[in-house]
């Protein structure tokens, strides 16, 4: 007996339709449909629902600087001492932070909301030379999180016009270390410099993952009694003229 798996149907036509989903739902809510999802609502509050610390301000992820991703690089730089790394500074990318940070009380679930990926915290060292190449990688898409020691000036044209690191001009030959996310090491995000780097250190158990020592930094300041802020301190700007 033979049997035949070609499909005796075809597409004759496709139509869609955009259907916005926003507050006029929320007006007249399906009960029944609340009753269902009630229990697992209970469960992903519990989970997300408790505060790891508070913030002082709305921050926000910008180029070519924002308050979010000045703090997040700062907070990698400030956990290095939980891994003997004394890193000269660090970065944080742009692309990995997903969402802002209310102003308040902070939830596992906001952090998670801004760190949502799995990103591990990660060292390496580049030599000045490559620094600089890293900067003018930063500087051609406007920006990254950088930290507190980094200045940078770039053109509005997307290049490098100088760069100090805890106020001295990066000297090529130097090697400096950098606080980051694992993610970055692979050259990706259009910093490629990053694998030029060398003595790598990057822990992959789950605990080293950005989100957690985000939460680890909100409840150190919270035993500190202090709110976690952040503020624009012109670590990248953008001149008006362009290199010649």
């Amino acid at each position: 007996m033979l049997v035949s798996c070609k499909s005796h149907y075809e597409v004759a036509f496709v139509q869609r339709s955009r259907i916005l989903v926003d507050a006029r739902y929320d007006a007249n809510p399906d009960v029944q449909a609340a009753e269902f999802l009630k229990p697992y609502k209970h469960i992903v509050d519990s989970v997300m629902g408790p505060v790891v610390g508070h913030s002082a301000k709305y921050m926000t992820a910008h180029r070519p600087e924002g308050t979010l991703s000045n703090l997040l690089a700062d907070i990698l730089v400030w956990a290095a001492k939980d891994y003997g790394e004394r890193p000269d500074f660090g970065v944080y990318n742009m692309g990995g932070v997903r969402a802002d940070l209310p102003k308040g009380e902070v939830t596992y679930g906001n952090v998670l909301d801004v760190a949502p990926f799995e990103n591990k915290i990660a060292f390496t060292t580049l030599c000045g030379a490559d620094v600089l190449s890293l900067f003018a990688e930063m500087a051609a898409v406007g920006g990254e999180g950088v930290s507190h020691s980094v200045k940078m000036v770039i053109t509005k044209d997307g290049k490098l016009a100088s760069a100090t690191i805890n106020g001295e001009t990066v000297e090529p030959q130097k090697d400096y270390r950098v606080a980051t996310i694992d993610y970055l090491l692979g050259g990706t995000d259009k910093m490629t410099t990053f694998l030029k780097g060398r003595d790598v250190n990057s822990p992959q158990e789950k605990a080293n993952n950005t989100r957690f020592i985000i939460m680890n930094y909100f409840r150190e300041m919270t035993k500190q009694g202090k709110e976690v802020d952040s503020e624009i301190e012109g670590r990248i700007t953008i001149t008006g003229s362009a290199l010649n």
